[in-house]
């Protein structure tokens, strides 16, 4: 994979995660930790990637991730009387199927099948045709489940991997991207966004920040492409080129990414 010397660390691609299964873009990888950001690239990786996909705050109409256990029914959509195809039932069970799994961190084959199929039926379901020209799509976003072992890094003890909660903001107004970790890294990446059709982007990454302090210019090739497969207020669903899967919930639909 190519890579940027700055100041003796390794700045790679960047993936975008929610929007749909990148282009694989490249990661920004920390000195001090290998830590790489949420944007993957398109040639396949020499280091391990981390990624940093977003997280929330509480204003989201969903139930904090913390609370999922207790806040979702355990049973299934018919003891309640809910039609198993309704896009809120779809999105109850989907919580459910999410909440034991540190974002996926701890999924087996198993679980990771079941969190696609309920994930399928939502796109099945989704009302949001243009989604990239819908106002639903602006604001921050966290990452609450993923497939992508790039992201995770759960090959790695927990102290090594992000603790704290990681978003993405997008602007559809102004077609800007942003990803933003929190505890312990803090690194952050901007992207412009270029729309092919109603669903899916071309994003160029421009600055890299780490520890969310230090810029750097993303080289030419830190680019992929993103596709979003559901979306509504509460609730974003990505697919990308790699075939993995990525579930969002919104966290402060006011927040604007810096221009």
């Amino acid at each position: 994979m190519a890579s940027v010397n700055v100041s003796g660390s390794t700045i790679n691609a960047i993936t975008l995660l929610s929007i749909t299964d990148a282009s694989s873009l490249r990661s920004c990888i920390c000195p001090s930790n290998n830590h790489s950001l949420f944007f993957s690239s398109s040639s396949s990786p020499s280091k391990p990637i981390r990624s940093l996909i977003l997280r929330s705050h509480q204003t989201c109409l969903l139930p904090p991730l913390h609370k999922w256990r207790t806040s979702v029914s355990f049973f299934p959509a018919f003891l309640s009387g809910g039609n198993k195809d309704d896009p809120q039932t779809l999105k109850r069970e989907l919580l459910e199927a999410i909440a034991p799994l540190d974002r996926g961190a701890e999924a087996t084959p198993q679980g990771q099948e079941r969190v696609d199929q309920i994930a399928r039926k939502l796109e099945a379901v989704n009302t949001i045709k243009e989604p990239l020209k819908s106002n639903l799509l602006n604001g921050k976003w966290e990452l609450i489940y993923t497939t992508s072992r790039s992201i995770l890094q759960s090959q790695r003890p927990k102290f090594l991997r992000p603790n704290g909660k990681i978003y993405q903001a997008i602007n559809a107004d102004t077609l800007r991207a942003q990803n933003m970790e929190t505890w312990p890294f803090f690194n952050q990446v901007t992207a412009n966004l270029a729309p092919l059709n109603s669903k899916r982007v071309a994003v160029q990454f421009d600055t890299f920040k780490i520890g969310g302090l230090i810029p750097i210019k993303a080289p030419g090739r830190a680019r992929g492409e993103l596709e979003i497969t559901y979306l509504d207020d509460e609730l974003r669903i990505s697919r990308g080129d790699k075939g993995n899967l990525f579930v969002l919930k919104m966290a402060d639909p006011s927040y604007r990414v810096p221009v």
